[in-house]
């Protein structure tokens, strides 16, 4: 009976495996063929690598993807310097009343994004930088973040800081001696959910960038659509460009992501 039971756990998890699949393998083979409907009729003759061709010869798509890589770039650097120095200090360096303030600040993680979206447009527009390279990586920092890091603190011992206190070290020393090298396992983890978060961003980009000289990724995929006829292929073709960057960066760094979020107590 255990084995029947085990042939149909394998069967319906074998089903659930193949439906998660069946739509990046029907984005890939729309992704080599002219088309205006989906289909997994394959046509070896149709075959081609035009739609890719014609993203970066006519659609501009290669200044899409330098943007949206410089902006990852900036909003990774800028969430783990911001989000560690904030979780050591909410760690380490309690005061009175600084309890009430981190769980103040966690409140805002239920504020929708979108509730905040013209604020922020005009708080940019106010101080010059609405629709700067800045301006797109910015709104990602976020109390998420400060969480994640300052729950994986709270495990390193209060001991090693002190140690480090006696002999004299200064905050900076400890954080950059001791903590950082510590907690770079949550650091990965965060710069994977900063990775994923800001390179798929829609509506920020979409508000706060008024020129289509200067679009996004998922700026550029979304103009790819016609008003009356659509070329599936194309758009399937900068869908699967926009996917491959993303997934590529969570296979190096899904080790190091696992052990991040694992240490943190959270589950995923």
């Amino acid at each position: 009976m255990s084995r029947v039971l085990t042939a149909i756990a394998y069967f319906f998890i074998g089903v659930l495996i193949v439906l998660s699949i069946l739509p990046f393998v029907l984005m890939l083979i729309t992704a080599f063929q002219h088309t205006q409907t989906f289909g997994f009729d394959i046509n070896p003759e149709k075959l081609t690598f035009d739609n890719f061709i014609h993203l970066f010869t006519v659609q501009n798509f290669g200044s899409a993807l330098t943007l949206s890589s410089a902006v990852v770039i900036i909003a990774c650097v800028t969430n783990i310097v911001v989000c560690s120095l904030a979780a050591y200090g909410f760690t380490f360096k309690t005061f009175i009343g600084s309890e009430a303030i981190f769980w103040i600040y966690l409140a805002t993680m239920m504020v929708p994004a979108q509730v905040t979206v013209v604020s922020t447009f005009v708080i940019f527009k106010k101080i010059g930088i609405l629709g700067s390279t800045i301006s797109l990586a910015l709104p990602i920092i976020n109390a998420f973040g400060v969480f994640l890091v300052r729950q994986f603190m709270l495990g390193i011992p209060e001991s090693l800081i002190e140690a480090a206190r006696i002999d004299g070290a200064s905050d900076w020393r400890i954080f950059r001696s001791i903590i950082i090298p510590l907690s770079t396992p949550v650091l990965t983890a965060l710069t994977v959910f900063t990775f994923l978060a800001t390179w798929n961003d829609f509506l920020w980009p979409l508000v706060s960038l008024t020129s289509d000289q200067r679009q996004t990724v998922t700026l550029a995929i979304s103009k790819l659509s016609g008003a009356f006829l659509t070329d599936y292929g194309l758009v399937m073709a900068g869908t699967s460009i926009a996917f491959i960057v993303p997934f590529t960066a969570y296979v190096l760094l899904q080790k190091q992501f696992v052990e991040g979020v694992a240490s943190t107590g959270i589950k995923g």
